[in-house]
């Protein structure tokens, strides 16, 4: 929930005057009567209509045109000026903690989650703290700002927990996995919205991730995908994957979509844009769609035994 008095305090206090609005499709409902709130309280806004899939897709477009962005859903990764940020807090049943505590091999146990349930963390330790585990919750970094929050590009909480059992509160197994890939832990992800405990599988991803691989060693060039957005730009990333070989190219994309890719017609691309688009979308891709370290195994300048997660530092 936006606590408008408290963002009107904000806005006012920087004299701001135009506001831009955006959110991920998932809250973009909201945006209408928020603007409505606004100008009722004598602001001009303008509502970013385009897609936006985390803080590392800010509309600069939208924002250059009033005074400041207004961003909900997310904490920041850079230090994008002109943004202010309202997270977007999502309650759920943390008792699916009590289920997962006899799942505990340790009395240690790393505990992580996303910026949509950060501030249930602190009842999560007491409940631990109770069945007499200690919970270890990573300080924030550069592009986590919160305690213990991890992202779909930046495992960091996690490694930095230094425990051989990690807790992930939040929904879905992508997060999961690649808290695996990333610290080799045992990971177990409590739902606290449908209440179900996992194991996440992060042997079958490497399995399928291996065949990519090899297919890619067939193609005959390789277009380095580098994204225009704010947070996911890694330009110098795509420079040295290009450096290995003489058959890679740079590609700017902003939306990184299989019309786009198909259209270029290249036989296998790298991804530097948001890692989840090589590991979540590869299945609407017709072609391989690997990360910087995949390349590098293609390349012969990495071992598939060193394969690593792509992560955004």
């Amino acid at each position: 929930m936006i606590r408008l008095p408290d963002l009107h305090n904000r806005l006012a206090s920087h004299g701001y005057h135009t506001i831009a609005l955006q959110a991920p499709e998932g809250l973009k409902r909201l945006l209408p009567r928020l603007a409505q709130d606004l100008q009722n309280l004598g602001y001009e806004v303008i509502i970013s209509g385009d897609p936006c899939y985390g803080a590392c897709d800010l509309d600069l477009n939208a924002r250059d045109c009033a005074d400041v962005l207004v961003h909900i859903g997310h904490t920041p990764v850079d230090e994008t000026d002109r943004v202010i940020y309202e997270p977007w807090p999502v309650d759920g049943d943390i008792s699916v903690i009590n289920e997962a505590i006899p799942r505990l091999i340790g009395k240690k146990v790393g505990l992580v989650t996303t910026v949509q349930h950060i501030h249930l963390l602190p009842k999560v330790v007491e409940l631990l703290s109770n069945a007499g585990i200690e919970s270890v919750v990573a300080e924030p970094s550069s592009r986590t700002p919160c305690p213990g929050q991890v992202l779909g590009c930046s495992f960091h909480a996690a490694r930095k927990a230094g425990a051989d059992e990690i807790l992930f509160l939040g929904t879905g197994l992508f997060h999961p996995i690649g808290i695996k890939l990333a610290t080799g832990a045992r990971v177990i992800a409590c739902d606290p919205i449908t209440g179900r405990i996992e194991e996440p599988d992060a042997d079958r991803l490497l399995r399928v991730r291996f065949g990519l691989i090899q297919k890619a060693k067939e193609a005959y060039s390789y277009g380095i995908i580098v994204s225009s957005k704010t947070g996911q730009c890694r330009s110098d990333l795509a420079d040295h994957l290009c450096s290995l070989s003489k058959r890679a190219y740079k590609i700017m994309l902003r939306e990184v979509t299989p019309d786009q890719l198909l259209n270029m017609g290249f036989p296998c691309y790298v991804n530097t844009a948001c890692p989840r688009l090589a590991y979540d979308d590869q299945i609407r891709f017709s072609v391989p769609v690997l990360t910087p370290a995949e390349f590098e195994i293609v390349c012969g300048f990495r071992d598939f035994a060193d394969y690593e997660v792509d992560e955004i530092s």
